[in-house]
C-alpha cells in the first residue's frame, strides 16, 4: 500500500512541477533553479526539450545516489523519469494561460513548490538538485528547502548574463517562492 502511495505522490508532484514550468515559467522565459533551471536555459537558447535535458542532467546525481544511499536512489529514479516525461508531454501548456509575468511567477512558484515539497515530504525527489539537497540535508541536518533555495539561487546567478534584468529578478522571486513553499512542506518530514 505504501508503494502505491509513493507512486501516486511521484505522479502528482511531477504533474504539479510540469504545470508550473510549462504553464507559467516558459511563457515568460523565467528560470527555476537546479537541474530544471539549467534545462530551461538549454530550452530557451537551443530549443532542446526541457524534460529530456532534465533527465540527462539529473542522471549523474541519481547514479551517485546509487553509491551514496540506495533508498534515495530508488526514491528518486522514478521521480526523475516521471517528471522528465510529464515536462515534455505538457509542453503545450505554454500557450494555454495568458497571464502577465507577476501572476505567472506566483502560480509557477506555488505549483512547483507544492510539487517538489510533496515529493520531498515522502522522501522522493526528481533526481536533480533536490536529490543532492536530500543527501546534504541527511549529512548536515539542515532544512532541505533552505539547501534547495541556496543551490537554485547559485544557478540563477550564474545564468544572470543570459537574461535581461527583469527576467532575472522575476526568476529570483520565483525561486524564493518555490524555496519557501518547499521548506514549509518538507519541514515535517524526517530529514533532520
Amino acid at each position: 500500500m505504501y508503494v502505491l502511495l509513493k507512486i501516486l505522490v511521484v505522479f502528482v508532484g511531477s504533474l504539479l512541477l510540469s504545470i508550473g514550468i510549462n504553464g507559467f515559467l516558459v511563457p515568460h522565459h523565467l528560470l527555476d533553479g537546479g537541474v530544471e533551471g539549467i534545462a530551461l536555459i538549454l530550452h530557451y537558447y537551443f530549443d532542446y526539450p526541457t524534460g529530456v535535458a532534465v533527465c540527462f542532467l539529473g542522471m549523474p546525481i541519481c547514479l551517485y545516489a546509487w553509491f551514496y544511499d540506495r533508498t534515495l536512489f530508488y526514491n528518486s529514479f522514478l521521480g526523475l523519469f516521471t517528471a522528465s516525461i510529464l515536462i515534455d508531454w505538457l509542453e503545450p501548456l505554454k500557450t494555454q494561460f495568458n497571464l502577465s509575468i507577476f501572476p505567472s511567477v506566483l502560480l509557477g512558484g506555488i505549483f512547483i513548490g507544492v510539487g517538489v515539497g510533496l515529493m520531498l515530504r515522502y522522501k522522493i525527489s526528481t533526481g536533480g538538485t533536490d536529490l543532492l539537497a536530500q543527501m546534504i540535508s541527511k549529512s548536515f541536518s539542515i532544512n532541505i528547502g533552505v539547501i534547495i533555495l541556496v543551490i537554485d539561487c547559485l544557478i540563477v546567478t550564474f545564468a544572470f548574463y543570459t537574461m535581461d534584468l527583469k527576467t532575472f529578478l522575476f526568476s529570483c522571486l520565483t525561486i524564493i517562492i518555490i524555496g519557501v513553499i518547499t521548506a514549509i512542506m518538507a519541514k515535517s518530514s524526517n530529514f533532520h
